[in-house]
């Protein structure tokens, strides 16, 4: 199993203040407390009805959308397919959970209570009717991107009244979160960096909401600590794995291409958001490595130079097949192509800590004002992301130093860098809350690995290493192999 031990205290970054006592620790968790607290709802009406800009061109984008509308009628499925078997129906799931969360968001700022009871009409069918998720190796994604995604719709309306809350825990329990914790430990039984960087994040996305909405301490601190130390691609320091003096820090999908590293960043903005609002700040973690990364894609996305650390690894089967990749480049980019991704991280950075982003204010006034899934085209990667953080994300800057989300003043001295030009002692505490394709060098053996790396629409492609990468040296990730019997004997 995952390691858990320490995880649940979420250390800061290096010169960080100290976090007050987070909710895990306290033994209960806030609710509504995944991507939105009931503070960040309040501001949303608040300023919604006040006509403020940019919340006003926020919530005209999700009122806009055909999957906010009130009349929405739920598909239910009992068994749910994505990448093989039959049929491919894993689109009526994610469609009717964007229905689901932005009926939810929307009832929250209008106060209709109709799109409320939508929400509820929508999470209720799904729970009395979905039995399991199947299909190729694509089946790990559908649970990690629609297991976080129907957990935080599900908690908009947690407290409704007809809302059958205990059936929905147990659906999150049994159908989403044991394939995103399976995945984490085995990795469909490839070496453990066969899978990109988002397979990892996705499913991590999927352990931390599903723990905190069944208020499972155990299952949160196992997500906290794979953040942290985790031998896959998903864990900070194998997603990021080199820091530049010029405080850009390399995220490793940015050698594949450019839809997937910016899924990839806004999963990881996601996770730390989550955590976030529990008291766990994992923004700050490793001396603000995210911010790092997330500047270094969002100058790449823009359309500007980046340095690249070449890299090999192998990928394949444990005791099976076997290849090798170079990636020797960042992937080239289309300055047009966006995700609703920025204005998440943009406000944590700018407005929570008073940090100057550079490219992360640039990148997210590019992409304002951010719709949701129907607003990016109609497959399943318009669909990854919730959505919507011109409305939901964007905040006042914080005033006074605080104890809790403050890196110190404004960060330590090489997060200042990463952010740009100055910083600003702005802090929220605990908020609310108390590409190269080389060819791979074994195609033949590949067709016996069943569905390792399979993906149904191409949108993925299985990779890489041994069993963990633990660093870059000489341009070369070296590899480690997994402690089998230590995991097992966890």
């Amino acid at each position: 199993m995952l390691k858990a031990a320490g995880a649940a205290a979420g250390a800061v970054g290096i010169g960080a203040a100290v976090l007050p006592t987070p909710a895990v620790a306290a033994g209960a968790y806030a609710h509504p407390g995944l991507l939105h607290t009931g503070a960040d709802l309040g501001r949303m009406a608040a300023k919604v009805k006040a006509g403020a800009a940019p919340y006003t061109a926020g919530f005209a984008k999700l009122t806009a959308n055909r999957h906010a509308q009130s009349g929405w009628a739920a598909n239910p499925q009992e068994i749910v397919y994505r990448g093989a078997g039959s049929p491919q129906n894993y689109r009526t799931l994610y469609n009717d959970i964007h229905a689901a969360y932005q009926n939810a968001l929307r009832h929250h700022v209008s106060g209709d209570s109709a799109h409320a009871d939508t929400a509820v009409a929508i999470l209720n069918a799904w729970s009395a009717k979905l039995t399991s998720l199947q299909g190729s190796a694509d089946r790990f994604l559908a649970a990690g991107l629609y297991g976080y995604q129907i957990a935080n719709a599900a908690e908009l309306v947690r407290d409704h009244p007809d809302f059958e809350l205990g059936r929905f825990q147990e659906m999150l329990s049994t159908v989403f979160a044991p394939p995103s914790d399976s995945f984490l430990a085995e990795h469909n039984g490839a070496v453990v960096s066969n899978y990109w960087t988002n397979w990892d994040l996705a499913a991590m996305c999927c352990v931390l909401a599903s723990g905190i909405f069944c208020d499972d301490k155990a299952q949160v601190a196992r997500a906290v600590e794979y953040f942290k130390h985790g031998e896959g691609l998903g864990s900070i320091k194998n997603a990021i794995p080199v820091v530049h003096d010029d405080g850009l820090a390399e995220w490793l999908e940015s050698g594949r291409d450019q839809g997937h590293a910016l899924l990839g960043v806004g999963l990881m903005g996601t996770f730390c958001e989550m955590a976030w609002n529990q008291g766990i700040d994992l923004y700050g973690y490793d001396d603000s490595r995210f911010l790092k990364g997330a500047q270094y894609v969002a100058k790449w996305a823009l359309g500007g130079e980046v340095p690249f650390t070449a890299n090999t690894r192998r990928k394949g089967a444990i005791n099976g097949w076997s290849g090798s990749e170079t990636v020797t480049q960042a992937a080239p980019v289309d300055p047009a192509m966006t995700r609703p991704i920025w204005a998440m991280i943009a406000n944590h950075y700018t407005k929570r800590r008073g940090l100057s982003a550079t490219y992360l204010t640039q990148i997210a006034a590019k992409s304002a004002p951010e719709g949701g899934g129907g607003d990016y085209g109609p497959n399943s990667g318009g669909y990854d992301q919730l959505g919507f953080g011109t409305l939901a994300f964007t905040r006042d800057k914080a005033t006074g130093t605080g104890t809790g989300g403050s890196s110190g003043p404004a960060a330590s001295a090489s997060a200042s860098a990463a952010a740009g030009s100055g910083s600003g002692s702005g802090s929220d505490p605990r908020p609310q809350t108390g590409g190269s394709t080389a060819s791979p060098s074994a195609s033949a053996a590949s067709s016996s690995a069943g569905d390792l790396a399979a993906t149904g629409s191409n949108d993925i492609v299985g990779w890489t290493a041994a069993t963990g990468i633990t660093a870059l040296a000489g341009g070369l990730l070296l590899l480690r192999r997994r402690d089998r019997a230590r995991r097992e004997s966890q």
